[in-house]
């Protein structure tokens, strides 16, 4: 089903379409400007270091149920070759993996989702081929180095994790951010916890993937009002699953990514950063975030570090 005539008018209030020039393929990305990296330098004050990847190996969250969505597999190709075929001289170990680039911690390229047969930017959607996206591939996103801004949702509701498909709406963010002490600014990269990490590390990767909390269409216009550069979550879907509107799929990933050109990003490790956070008080830090430029692709493995 299209977006229904109030999701649509909601998409064309927030539309970016030509805000960076008709050519532009990095969407909010643009807001990282001097300033944005330079409060994310500022707000380095502890020394602490956070990985908020989950591991990149068979025990990932997918579960078949995506085809080619395949959890990150590991070979050896060389074990300890001895080029000069003297073992005591030099020796070398080599080896390869495969995944599906949004198998495990990934940011979405502005490509992977639209409607009406048009991405982001006006850009149509045949530019997407068996060979790659020709345009809004994520090698446009760049080096993605920002403030980051953890907002824990479930700590706000007194929980560690969600039993349901919580819906996430702008009051919620702004109650968040009140608690936690923050203003978000633009640029900045908001970091969204809903604890639901709670499953994957107990093994229920079907409950992980099917019934998630998420953002919930009436988000949208909070995100796109702070003009933040991207938004990421602990969740496998990002926005709020089974829909609110059983007719209408994914309509948070159609808006942000199709109409605001908003960078997603999925299956972040939130858990130790928010722990820590909840336990200094500061829930602001230097986010590095760029994702492997492949060239052409629809989403991009990323190893988000956080440091405060």
């Amino acid at each position: 089903m299209a977006l229904p005539e109030e999701l649509q008018a909601l998409a064309a209030r927030v539309s970016n379409r030509g805000r960076w020039g008709a050519n532009d393929q990095r969407g909010t990305l643009n807001l990282i400007d001097a300033a944005a990296v330079l409060r994310g330098v500022a707000s380095v004050r502890q020394g602490k270091v956070f990985s908020l990847a989950v591991p990149f190996d068979a025990d990932g969250p997918q579960t078949g149920a995506i085809p080619g969505r395949d959890n990150p597999s590991h070979e050896m190709t060389a074990v300890n070759i001895a080029f000069t075929g003297d073992p005591s001289d030099f020796t070398t170990s080599d080896d390869r993996f495969s995944m599906g680039v949004q198998a495990a911690t990934h940011w979405d390229a502005l490509s992977h989702a639209g409607y009406d047969g048009l991405l982001y930017n006006g850009v149509s959607d045949t530019v997407i081929t068996d060979g790659g996206a020709a345009k809004l591939g994520i090698e446009n996103f760049g080096p993605v180095v920002s403030r980051g801004v953890l907002l824990d949702v479930a700590r706000l509701h007194g929980v560690d994790h969600f039993e349901d498909g919580h819906q996430i709406d702008g009051d919620e963010l702004d109650a968040a951010a009140s608690a936690a002490g923050v203003t978000v600014e633009p640029g900045d990269i908001v970091t969204v916890r809903t604890g639901h990490m709670h499953y994957l590390r107990t093994g229920e990767r079907d409950r992980y993937r099917m019934t998630t909390p998420g953002l919930s269409t009436r988000s949208i216009e909070w995100l796109r009002d702070h003009d933040v550069a991207a938004v990421a979550t602990d969740t496998f879907v990002l926005e709020c699953f089974p829909p609110e509107d059983p007719a209408v799929l994914l309509p948070v990933h159609m808006i942000h990514l199709r109409d605001i050109g908003l960078a997603q990003g999925q299956i972040w490790h939130l858990d130790d950063l928010a722990a820590d956070c909840a336990s200094d008080g500061q829930y602001d830090f230097l986010l590095t975030a760029s994702p492997l430029p492949l060239t052409g692709a629809v989403g991009g493995p990323v190893v988000p570090t956080a440091v405060k």
